[in-house]
């Protein structure tokens, strides 16, 4: 998003007055994050401010780009697949399978236990006091996980069940450790200090598992201890962002360590949503057609014991 003209006007006045840039965008919190404004100090004081906006702008697009690509790949084929599966299911219990009600209850045949599940849920929908309950229900465990989602405690566990979750964890542990070498990477190379780039990457990440090991390495590193050691004490970050991050510091290129490190994760990330974008369809299809299938054969096996009945009936004659 661009920056309203009201906060253009007013870091152009205090440039106007003698501020620097940097101090200038500090007083607006809200639009410049901790990141952008220690990043365009640190390229004040080296001279190179117009490499450093460059190269913000460049961190800020591809951070977005890879945030676009996890939002695709994990929420909008979940969200596809709930809706339709709704629309089949709502479809057919409101209109379709209410036709064979009457039917079905004026004889006398065993019904399936398939079929006797589907009358109890079409006679469960069309019961107010039953939907009043379930919405009730809903809307008391939404706030139940709302609070626990806001407490430490329930946040902490969210955090970590995300990092573990089969299949897309992975797909959050590329994201989230690309992020922070990123982050972390583009600050200590434009001249921020390490501790101040650690400071504002735990700010940036938004995992508290992640927050609470770079407050413990942060911790390791005042005391004068190397990146790499505390960050593979923590016994979070795998061990090939700890074994490139030790190459840096031998080597005294901690921020192309950590580009690096972002680019392989970023490249792994993008070759697993690709494999994750490929499974979710068919696996959709299949759902969607499971779903269809239980529904037509409950009513065809309803058919079935009903003519079956009907034929002893008239046999037993």
């Amino acid at each position: 998003k661009g920056i309203p003209s009201e906060v253009s006007k007013l870091l152009r006045a205090d440039v106007t007055e003698g501020r620097s840039l940097s101090d200038a965008m500090a007083k607006q919190p809200v639009i410049f994050v901790d990141m952008y404004v220690n990043m365009v100090r640190a390229g004040e004081q080296s001279g190179s401010l117009q490499e450093v906006l460059r190269r913000l702008a460049e961190h800020y697009e591809r951070f977005a780009e890879v945030r676009a690509k996890v939002q695709s790949a994990l929420i909008y084929p979940v969200i596809v697949m709930l809706v339709g599966l709704a629309m089949v299911v709502v479809v057919f219990i409101a209109f379709i399978l209410p036709t064979f009600l009457s039917l079905f209850e004026g004889m006398n045949a065993q019904l399936p236990a398939s079929t006797q599940l589907l009358i109890g849920i079409s006679k469960f929908f069309r019961n107010p006091l039953y939907m009043l309950v379930m919405a009730l229900t809903a809307v008391a465990c939404s706030i139940i996980y709302i609070r626990f989602r806001a407490s430490e405690v329930g946040r902490r566990i969210l955090d970590r069940w995300k990092l573990n979750v089969p299949l897309f964890g992975k797909v959050m542990r590329l994201y989230l450790f690309g992020q922070f070498a990123r982050t972390l990477g583009t600050l200590m190379g434009n001249g921020v200090s390490v501790l101040t780039a650690l400071k504002i990457t735990e700010q940036v990440l938004p995992n508290v598992v992640l927050k609470e090991a770079i407050a413990k390495t942060r911790a390791a590193v005042t005391d004068g201890k190397t990146l790499a050691q505390p960050l593979a004490r923590s016994q979070i970050f795998p061990q090939l962002m700890i074994d490139l991050i030790r190459i840096g510091e031998e080597t005294g290129d901690v921020p192309g360590a950590l580009r690096n490190v972002a680019e392989t994760y970023e490249s792994d990330l993008n070759t697993t949503l690709r494999v994750l974008m490929n499974l979710i369809e068919p696996v959709m299809i299949i759902g969607i057609a499971i779903v269809v299938v239980f529904l037509l054969m409950s009513v065809l096996q309803a058919m079935f014991a009903i003519t079956s009945s009907i034929g002893e009936s008239f046999g037993g004659r």
